[in-house]
């Protein structure tokens, strides 16, 4: 074949955009559906009980109702199934386990007519007390086996109190963050439909092949008479890695009245039938020597899990590789609560661990007085400290180098709260940013037409990421042809074995499992003297014994995160005037879709740190804040001048392909920098997030006092 120009590497326009500004793009509510029925779910009251009655009597009385679903009359599903978690379990039990839970639902002929017949249901309860509140120290708190990402919940090595007893200078302090909750503009959806004992979902998931997995052992089905249909997805961020129980409803309304059923949530139902990022209460101990070298690292967080489910975030598992100590310690505790099992959400585990860490660092600078990146250049290990492995590539330092030359970090002056622009306190601070590179066994499709053109086909689905564009670029390059001749099929389960998108995996799974096929497929048409034949060829790949065989090495992706800051004096107004970031996370496929990855990354950071916060109701059990007009997220006027730039980082024992994920690599640093920008600003530290501005207004009251009444801060 011709050789053509390298595909990957390219700043290629995005191949499915004239798709998405036409509207010929399909996402699941929108596929036409003939003879449709709509379900709409009835949420509990109560945070913890149980259902005593369910009068339909009224609702089965409006026009186009055909069924109320209730606790005793669903169709039962395989609760014993291996791997399926218990928040699926819809309808199939009269107990509470949260507010907001599904305990009944109605399936009419239109979606107006459910949504009044499932307001006219009557559900009785017998209510029981409830705990809601996190607290640090909670009497049934305890320490997992293991975290989310296998690690144990429990990691020491080295003499932990020993270590901080003789240290030189220590710090000591408690950070926390709040309930997140995701906010995807397409929300959770699902057309389920079945013909006799096969089941078809047009489903918004990040994983087809793995949710069709999951609902087939819930329905009891043979594993192949699940499709998932995933074409198009307007954001994810954890939430639709597995399925969620609106879209097993749709399907146990759809087996009950025979016919396609169509739910979409709302974005209140969003709060509460869709999981949150757990809150978490942390604290970090570091001792160090008047150098900076740290020689021990205590880090404790404490977080909540339901009561139906046990899921344990990763929150404290970068701690344990970020610095060299000879001493460290990592203790996840959870505490069982009366809420919805908290999950996945934007890089989830390292996000707030790292929030705390970073902060926890930038204490332990100003301490020593130690500028904040010498500090974390001064213990770079050379080894993951963690597990004694080496890194396949570890660029932190180059990153924290390159970031603070394009910032003018050199101008910075230390000292806090001494700057200002008239009536703004302006600072600035720097963190470290890291996620794991996670790669998963895939599988991949290519064939070749007899008119020149190829056909690759991939479980892969893309969130808005640019996912098509990008594995367009390395079966183009795999392939040896313009991108125009690949024609890339995604988005269904039936397509084969493919990692979710999540996890920051999915493009380097996907992509090696690609590359492999349309080099196995050049071969073939080798085979066949480089002439396609009139039926076309076709081959196979798949990665899982190729993973095997990886060499044992540490793999992760680094960055370092700046912002400046200001912070009104007079009112605690905050403003971020900018952000830069710059990453090192292998061989870049796209440097367009990957900028636009960054951004948004740093902006959902700059969102955390600023604005997002779910307001826990002790006494409902719910969100007092379950909509935009209270849970506030950044928009357009929150983001400022914001940079996004990575080092040329070649590792070639990651793939074929050289691509390490970066969705969510950007937010993990984030928050830390714009809190430790604050503090710059002011000289008080706020720790817990977010900062706004009544966090920002009692800042500027403790600035007054230690200044004696003298100087800015709020009288």
């Amino acid at each position: 074949m011709t050789t053509v120009e390298q595909s990957i590497g390219a700043p290629l326009t995005r191949v499915d955009g004239p798709q998405k500004v036409t509207g010929a793009a399909r996402y699941a509510y929108e596929f036409p559906t003939p003879d449709i029925t709509y379900v709409w779910p009835v949420q509990s009251t109560i945070a913890r009980g149980r259902v005593t009655e369910v009068d339909a009597t009224a609702a089965l009385a409006l026009p186009g109702v055909l069924t109320v679903l209730e606790p005793g009359t669903a169709p039962r599903l395989n609760t014993e199934a291996e791997g399926v978690s218990a928040d699926l379990f819809v309808l199939q039990s009269r107990e509470v386990a949260y507010h907001g839970q599904i305990v009944a639902a109605v399936v009419a002929t239109s979606l107006e007519s459910a949504r009044e017949a499932a307001a006219s249901v009557r559900v009785g309860y017998a209510p029981e007390p409830h705990d809601v509140v996190l607290r640090a120290d909670h009497e049934a708190a305890y320490v997992p086996e293991k975290v989310t990402d296998g690690s144990p919940g429990f990691v020491e090595r080295g003499d932990v109190e020993a270590a901080l007893a003789a240290a030189a200078v220590r710090t000591d302090a408690t950070y926390t963050t709040p309930v997140e909750h995701v906010s995807p503009m397409e929300p959770h959806a699902t057309i389920a439909s079945w013909e006799e004992d096969r089941l078809t979902l047009h489903d918004s998931n990040q994983g087809p092949h793995m949710a069709a997995q999951l609902m087939a052992a819930l329905f009891g089905l043979d594993p192949g008479a699940v499709e998932v249909v995933a074409e198009h997805i307007g954001g994810g961020f954890g939430s639709k890695g597995i399925p969620r129980s609106p879209a097993v409803l749709a399907a146990l309304a759809a087996r009950v009245v025979a016919r396609p059923v169509k739910i979409a949530l709302t974005r209140q139902q969003m709060f509460a039938l869709v999981p949150h990022r757990a809150p978490t209460i942390q604290r970090i101990r570091l001792g160090a020597g008047r150098d900076g070298r740290l020689t021990a690292i205590d880090h404790e967080s404490v977080q909540p899990r339901s009561r139906i489910v046990e899921f344990a975030d990763q929150t404290v598992s970068s701690t344990r590789m970020m610095y060299a100590a000879p001493a460290v310690r990592t203790t996840v505790k959870l505490a069982p609560l009366d809420v919805m099992t908290p999950a996945w959400f934007r890089a989830p585990g390292h996000t707030p661990g790292m929030f705390a860490l970073e902060s926890a660092v930038d204490e332990l600078a100003c301490e020593l007085g130690i500028d904040p990146v010498e500090l974390r250049v001064r213990n770079e290990p050379e080894l993951d400290p963690g597990t004694g492995k080496p890194f396949s590539s570890r660029g932190l330092v180059a990153c924290l180098r390159e970031g603070a030359r394009r910032f003018g970090w050199e101008r910075r002056d230390p000292a806090p709260g001494v700057r200002r622009e008239g009536r703004w306190l302006v600072g600035t601070g720097v963190a470290a940013s890291h996620h794991p590179d996670y790669t998963m066994p895939s599988t991949a499709v290519a064939r070749a037409e007899p008119d020149g053109t190829f056909v690759v086909r991939v479980g892969a689905v893309d969130l808005g990421t640019g996912a098509r564009t990008a594995l367009t670029q390395v079966a183009a390059d795999a392939l040896g042809v313009p991108g125009e001749r690949v024609r890339l099929e995604i988005g269904r389960a039936s397509l084969g074995m493919a990692a979710f998108a999540g996890g920051s995996m999915g493009t380097s799974s996907w992509g090696w499992a690609v590359h492999k096929a349309c080099r196995a497929l050049l071969e073939e048409v080798s085979g066949h003297a480089g002439v396609v034949p009139d039926g076309g060829l076709e081959v196979a790949a798949d990665t899982t014994e190729d993973l095997r065989e990886r060499a044992e090495l540490s793999r992760h992706t680094f960055g370092a995160q700046f912002a400046q800051v200001r912070v009104d004096g007079d009112t605690g107004e905050i403003r971020v005037d900018r952000m830069l970031g710059v990453f090192a996370a292998g061989r870049i496929l796209n440097p367009r879709t990957a900028r636009s990855q960054f951004l948004g990354a740093m902006t959902m950071g700059l969102s955390m740190a600023l604005l997002e916060v779910g307001e826990v109701d002790p006494g409902f059990g719910d969100f007092a804040n379950h909509d935009f007009a209270g849970y506030h997220i950044a928009a357009n006027a929150d983001v400022p001048r914001m940079e996004a730039h990575w080092l040329d980082e070649r590792d070639d024992r990651l793939n074929p392909v050289g691509g390490k994920g970066i969705g969510e690599l950007g937010i993990v640093g984030t928050a830390a920098a714009i809190a430790n920008a604050f503090h710059h600003a002011t000289g008080v530290r706020v720790r817990d997030l977010p900062i706004r501005i009544e966090r920002s207004r009692a800042a500027l009251r403790t600035m007054r006092e230690k200044a004696g009444g003298r100087g800015p801060g709020i009288r």
